[in-house]
């Protein structure tokens, strides 16, 4: 798929509504904004929204959708948010229920939509500064991990942050920190920079989603905020129906991430 790093955002969205893509984003249509993906009846969105403005580093609000619409007018006009991801997760009261490649037959009739920022955003812009990303070599999704660190909760949302870590280069983290803080819609600076025991990380081998990448020798771990951070909390607020994307697996939108 080294084709799509250069491929406009329709073309990637057209792939995933006919099934030809069902893989993680990582690398796909470099400099544009990606967007992480949580759908929740109407009746719950009004306080969710609230819970993103609490918590903004790990829910940069990109757009939310009317209730019932699945297309988001002001990211990709046009684009469908039940077809044009590669893949996606669906909760029934925390528990995850199933990973489909479409949601049009679940998707809530007053269903209202949240595009939130994504890491992969910024990885145009540390590859061209110069930082490598060997999860990007190798064809694999980041590791991400949930950890012991509380969002702010709001209303019946709470919990665990979770973040993506991206093992860099020792004399290239400095350069990370800067290129990414200039990006506060793709998570903005790392949270943590090193031991991940402080944020409650036993084992950098077994990452809760993604793929595992360890540090080698030479290498800082550097953990952001991630936008799986809603799957946390929607395991530990039960909501009856909730829609999110599968982790790695992002919208691709419209949004030049020299927008910022």
């Amino acid at each position: 798929m080294e084709e799509l790093g250069r491929a406009r955002p329709d073309e990637v969205r057209r792939r995933c509504r006919s099934g030809e893509l069902s893989g993680a984003t990582t690398g796909l249509s470099l400099g544009y904004v990606q967007a992480n993906l949580v759908v929740l009846p109407a009746e719950a969105a009004a306080e969710f929204h609230e819970f993103c403005l609490a918590n903004p580093q790990a829910l940069p609000l990109i757009e939310v959708t009317g209730p019932g619409d699945p297309e988001p007018r002001q990211a990709a006009p046009g684009a469908d948010l039940r077809t044009d991801l590669p893949r996606y997760r669906v909760y029934r009261h925390g528990v995850l229920d199933a990973e489909p490649t479409d949601v049009r037959d679940v998707w809530p009739h007053d269903g209202v939509a949240f595009l939130l920022g994504c890491s992969f955003t910024a990885e145009a812009r540390l590859l061209a500064a110069g930082v490598r990303l060997r999860h990007q070599e190798s064809g694999r999704n980041v590791p991400m991990f949930v950890t012991s660190r509380p969002c702010t909760p709001v209303g019946r949302f709470h919990g665990p942050l979770v973040v993506s870590m991206r093992p860099i280069a020792s004399d290239s983290v400095e350069t990370a920190r800067r290129v990414t803080a200039a990006l506060p819609r793709a998570h903005g600076a790392p949270v943590h920079v090193g031991d991940p025991s402080i944020l409650g990380i036993d084992d950098l081998a077994r990452p809760d989603f993604g793929d595992p990448i360890e540090p080698e020798p030479g290498e800082t771990p550097m953990f952001w905020a991630c936008g799986v951070t809603p799957q946390a909390v929607i395991r530990t607020t039960r909501p009856p129906l909730a829609i999110t994307h599968a982790p790695g697996h992002m919208f691709v939108t419209d949004l030049r991430d020299d927008a910022e």
